[in-house]
């Protein structure tokens, strides 16, 4: 995968919605336990069990989003030597509420980096063809739809899912609709990170197939942290939505690629 940097595509106006989205995101994890516990570097039981109770009570836990009903139990504090007590929780949690206030939670701060990158670079474009009121629903919405398809793929499991990255995976997917042959500046990693200036449908066309690899199969990767069918679901409701209003948000004209480095 190419790591984007930059896209050759101006805005219209300034795309405050995009940087209030980055800015509430940013401000969230820095009130977060994990935060709190890298800045530390407490690494006791008890900031792991914290930090656990936290994602618990406001993170998605696919359980609990496809059945609607909220775990009876819930994390509690530190049974040394290594655990955490299970306590009945002292809040009542609304399943579906928890989709919305896990798209601003995330896990560590390359988490949050790498999801406000692509926002940064791609989200921009996206509000200034919707419009900020209609861009807020298309973002929600697309966190919804990847959140409740991952939880519908896994209705077992209680693993958290935290992170903006269903969401902007269907801003992604938007863009590619309304600007795939925009100029992306893009870092290659397997060519020593030189800077390359590609299409669009090449650096999101990539980025989705090597998504959908990595979920066939599972809902979230053996051996790996990364919701992908998550991403897979986002970016998909984000293409064809676009892809079915495409007349209503016909994209302008804008620079075409070229293979400069």
């Amino acid at each position: 995968m190419v790591l984007p940097i930059h896209d050759d595509n101006p805005t219209r106006r300034t795309p405050w919605l995009t940087y209030v989205l980055i800015a509430i995101n940013i401000f969230v994890f820095l009130l977060e336990p994990i935060n709190r516990l890298t800045v530390t570097g407490d690494p006791s039981l008890a900031a792991a069990c914290r930090q656990e109770a936290f994602f618990r009570q406001w993170g998605a836990i696919p359980r609990e989003v496809s059945s609607n009903k909220a775990l009876p139990e819930t994390i509690g504090a530190a049974v040394p030597p290594r655990s955490c007590a299970t306590v009945r929780p002292s809040y009542r949690k609304a399943p579906a509420l928890s989709v919305l206030t896990s798209m601003f939670l995330h896990g560590g701060w390359l988490h949050l980096l790498g999801n406000m990158l692509f926002l940064f670079v791609f989200g921009n474009n996206v509000e200034d063809r919707l419009g900020r009121a209609r861009f807020l629903v298309f973002y929600l919405a697309a966190g919804f739809v990847a959140t409740y398809a991952f939880a519908f793929a896994d209705p077992r499991s209680t693993t958290t899912l935290v992170g903006a990255s269903g969401a902007i995976a269907g801003v992604l997917g938007a863009y590619l609709v309304l600007y795939p042959r925009a100029r992306v500046l893009s870092l290659v990693p397997f060519l020593f990170f030189l800077p390359f200036r590609l299409p669009a449908w090449l650096v999101l066309g990539s980025w989705f197939l090597l998504q959908y690899a990595y979920s066939r199969g599972a809902a979230m990767t053996v051996g790996s942290d990364v919701a992908y069918l998550a991403h897979v679901a986002g970016f998909a409701f984000g293409f064809l939505a676009l892809l079915l209003l495409r007349k209503r948000f016909a994209p302008r004209r804008v620079a075409t690629y070229g293979w400069s480095a």
